[in-house]
């Protein structure tokens, strides 16, 4: 293969390409599909369905007198093409229909085909109560994306093909079928009932759907448009609670892309078992039943909001205007994932939306460090699911916030409004992007998406300051360390013009009573910024900067817009100073990073104060994870005073920060916090994960193994709560205990099935983790679960499987982990299946000395950690 396909040298990075990855292209079009119909009847109890499926189809070229049709596992009856009997082919994966007389141009061409469909392996699933599950609701639902409509009815199935589309649907009483478009009628029929759904606007085959359960459907409406939530019976409250603001987000989106919803309805459908978060099908979203909160989970969960938000913004960018191929799919992630960003800034502020950008980077920055690195745009893989990966999610959200940093608020706008306009009801290219910003700012920028899209990775900035007294210069070296030293590096190189900004926090007097005036209202932000603009293209360069006075701090990037990663290397009275007053919510953040980084006790007194004063919950969060970073006593008494925060994230972030800080003292808060409770599920959660974590380190006063499992086993035993957020919370202290058999021993019993699935996928998870302490009998043990597991075909029990398999240390996994990958029928698990044998094969090699290592230097740093603490308290008191 030609070195084009597969670029290795990565940088040392992981490549993407997995062996078997070959160019995709969308296959040659015989014709334009105008219409799919398809008229079913479902036999649920035998999991079987059976019913036509109809495609008129408008050729665009003569002579063709053969067709191809996708069709996965179906039995074709007959193929009628004019209602004249047609001969066909089929293999199993395509219907290979022969035509008796060969197409022209403009004369359209209806097939009909007779199929029936028996346990099907993917695209619809059936859903119903069993021995193991005897209250789980009967539902019927389908999953079309990536290419799984295939699995259901025969198609041309790739994104491409636009098409209207019309479902009619016989269900048995009291169940109800919900499909894209308009319901246009419904026959009573005995003890069924007869849905006929009409979706008149062109989309793709993948967004085709059905869902079909004994809902409860609540109504609301946007513009006297039909807004639909369906639960499952009972659980209204939470549905109005988790979806209740979707007719504000349809009146903001709208606004914001400058084209009113575009569908005659919108309908969001909460499934069990759904495979994703949840699905874009046009006008009716299929989400997950888990994203439903009860009133206490609403406390300190806003993902389902971010959720909602994403699916309903898919209205617009991946049904309105379509990609093309999958190799653009980042188009229409990327615009959802920001969308979540913008959603953040209208309902709270533009800080908080900083931070959850930041966050969204920090996501894919684990992907890239950890996974792979690769272009956003590339066409090369072995199954399109494979791209659905943090780069087309979170990168893409933060290339799209580059862009419109880029061209400003106005500008950015009028770009994708233009963007919207001249794509709807059409498929599109990331060219088609790249052209609307063109068309409607004048600007090019093809110099980003070549840095970002079009290849992988981003800048690692290093950046150092120093001050010239007698000059008046301030110095700054940016350097790019993601590129090596040589000449080599330089095809790593970005090019950015980057603001850099000079803060000073002293005022006139006019100013001083101005800024009390803003404290009163809550805002704590007295700082003035000079900013310069420079370009940094270099391995490494220098600037200077005359400036009247020294800055208190220094704030690199100003605002914060590029996707890269920052290691500010300023003296440390800088770093407190912007950690206090930097305007921008990110540079606080990069700030308290740095501290801890510099540690000592001058750092850990700044970072506490942060902890209990930065006006933003969002930073607090962050900075208790830094604050953990430092090997002195004095950070824990800083940490747990951020366990009275108002803020549940806080709390929640302090209690896993605690993990790191191993002592009597930091296992008696958090056992505190197990036996009491709080208002927060993840709170209370992270404090049984935590206590596993502290429990089982190496502790002088150890506590009692069995005593801290007799806590454990009480909230498995009492604390059910919404998604089992709790349990699963000590599901996770448990697998701590690595060397424990008793622990092992609970954890195999919550893996049966009959053990609530969100507990039970968490249990599974935890016996890879358990699993690297445990004797080579209990090993057999772990291996012979996970092996009887892995046979199950629940896409969650695989995933769960191979990431429990990938943590362990025994050749043995190997052989289970290939097993999966060769008989799954899910790309994405066999993706991960091969990826976690790597992990193996790595954990063999150098773990075991490795951990010995690990131990000795905990209990090195353990007593470090003291003799430093008390130094610094005695440097404190001479000062």
């Amino acid at each position: 293969m030609s070195k084009s396909y597969f670029d290795t040298d990565n940088n040392g990075h992981k490549p993407f390409e997995l062996p078997g990855a070959r160019p995709h292209y969308n296959p040659d079009r015989p014709g334009q599909v105008e219409h799919i119909f398809l008229d079913l009847s479902l036999d649920i109890p035998k999991q079987s369905y059976q019913g036509s499926c109809n495609i008129r189809l408008l050729p665009i070229r003569n002579g063709i007198d053969r067709l191809t049709l996708d069709a996965v596992n179906l039995n074709i009856e007959s193929v009628q093409v004019d209602q004249v009997r047609e001969n066909f082919d089929y293999d199993g994966e395509q219907l290979s229909i022969q035509l008796s007389e060969a197409t022209q141009i403009g004369k359209r061409l209806l097939i009909a085909i007779a199929y029936s469909v028996v346990k099907p392996q993917r695209g619809i699933y059936f859903i119903q109560p069993d021995k193991h599950y005897p209250n789980k609701p009967t539902q019927v639902w389908t999953q079309g994306e990536d290419e799984d409509s295939r699995f259901w009815f025969p198609c041309f199935d790739y994104p491409g093909q636009l098409s209207t589309s019309e479902i009619r649907v016989r269900v048995p009483n009291p169940l109800v079928a919900i499909s894209n478009g308009e319901l246009i009628d419904t026959t009573e029929d005995g003890d069924y009932k007869i849905y006929h759904w009409s979706q008149q606007q062109v989309h793709p085959t993948y967004l085709m759907t059905l869902a079909v359960g004994d809902f409860a459907e609540i109504r609301d409406e946007w513009q006297g448009k039909p807004v639909t939530y369906y639960v499952e019976k009972g659980r209204e409250e939470d549905a109005k609670r988790s979806m209740g603001k979707t007719p504000r987000m349809i009146e903001f989106l709208s606004e914001k892309y400058g084209y009113p919803y575009p569908f005659p309805k919108y309908a969001q459908v909460c499934v069990d078992d759904f495979i994703f978060g949840g699905m874009e099908n046009t006008s009716t979203t299929l989400l997950t039943d888990r994203c439903l909160l009860d009133e206490r989970a609403a406390l300190d969960n806003r993902n389902t909001e971010s959720l909602v938000v994403h699916e309903l913004a898919h209205q617009w960018f991946g049904d309105l205007v379509v990609i093309k191929h999958w190799s653009h799919a980042w188009l229409k992630e990327g615009m959802a994932s920001y969308s979540e960003v913008m959603w953040t800034e209208q309902e709270y502020s533009p800080e908080e939306a900083a931070c959850y950008r930041l966050l969204q980077a920090g996501r894919y920055f684990s992907e890239d460090s950890s996974r792979y690195r690769r272009p956003m745009v590339t066409h090369i893989y072995r199954e399109a699911i494979e791209l659905y990966d943090r780069h087309i999610y979170e990168k893409g959200s933060c290339v799209y916030h580059m862009i419109r940093a880029q061209l400003g608020d106005e500008l950015f706008w009028q770009a994708i409004q233009t963007f919207i306009q001249d794509n709807a009801h059409k498929t599109v290219e990331t060219v088609d992007l790249l052209r609307a910003i063109e068309k409607a700012t004048g600007h090019n920028l093809l110099f980003l998406f070549d840095q970002y899209v079009y290849r992988g990775g981003h800048p690692d900035f290093k950046v150092a300051y120093s001050w010239d007294g007698d000059a008046n210069l301030a110095k700054i070296t940016v350097t790019q360390t993601q590129a090596a030293e040589d000449k080599n590096g330089n095809k790593d190189l970005f090019d950015l013009k980057i603001p850099i900004g000079f803060g000073y926090t002293q005022h006139s007097e006019v100013q001083t009573r101005l800024i009390a005036s803003v404290l009163e209202l809550g805002v704590k932000n007295n700082s003035q910024l000079k900013t310069f603009v420079v370009r940094v293209n270099e391995r490494e360069q220098s600037f200077y900067f005359p400036l009247e006075n020294k800055p208190q701090f220094i704030s690199f990037d100003v605002g914060n817009n590029y996707l890269k990663t920052v290691a500010l290397e300023y003296p440390i009275s800088e770093l407190k100073a912007q950690l206090e007053f930097d305007p921008n919510p990110i540079s606080r953040i990069y700030a308290a990073e740095a501290l801890a980084k510099k540690g000592g006790l001058e750092a850990t007194i700044a970072l506490s104060a942060a902890l209990k004063n930065d006006r933003l919950w969002s930073v607090r969060v962050e900075v208790a994870k830094q604050l953990a970073k430092i090997n002195l006593d004095q950070a824990f008494d800083g940490l747990v005073l951020g366990l009275k925060d108002k803020n549940a994230y806080v709390r929640r972030s302090v209690v896993e920060a605690l993990a790191q800080i191993k002592t009597a003292e930091s296992y008696k808060v958090v056992k505190g916090l197990v036996q009491k409770g709080d208002p927060s599920y993840y709170v209370e959660a992270a404090a049984s994960r935590v206590i596993g974590a502290i429990a089982s380190a190496n502790l002088e006063e150890k506590p009692k193994e069995d005593k801290v499992l007799k806590l454990l086993k009480s909230v498995l035993e009492e604390k059910a709560s919404l998604n089992e957020v709790v349990r699963s919370g000590a599901i996770g202290g448990l697998a701590e205990f690595k060397t424990s058999e008793a622990a092992l021993n609970l954890l195999i019993e919550y893996t049966k099935l009959g053990v609530p699935q969100p507990l039970r996928l968490a249990t599974i998870r935890a016996l890879g983790k358990i699993s690297v302490g445990q004797s080579p009998v209990n090993l057999e043990r772990i291996l012979e679960k996970l092996t009887e597991l892995a046979k199950e075909t629940f896409f969650l029990t695989q995933v769960a499987v191979a990431a429990a398999l990938g943590q362990m240390e025994i050749p043995k996994a190997v052989g289970v982990l290939r097993s999966l990958a060769e008989q799954t029928a899910d790309g994405r698990v066999r993706r991960y299946a091969e990826e976690e044998i790597s992990k193996v094969q790595k954990n063999i090699g150098s773990e075991k000395t490795l951990r010995q290592l690990r131990e000795d230097f905990d209990q090195l740093k353990q007593q470090n950690q003291e003799l430093r603490s008390r130094l610094e308290n005695l440097e404190a008191k001479s000062k």
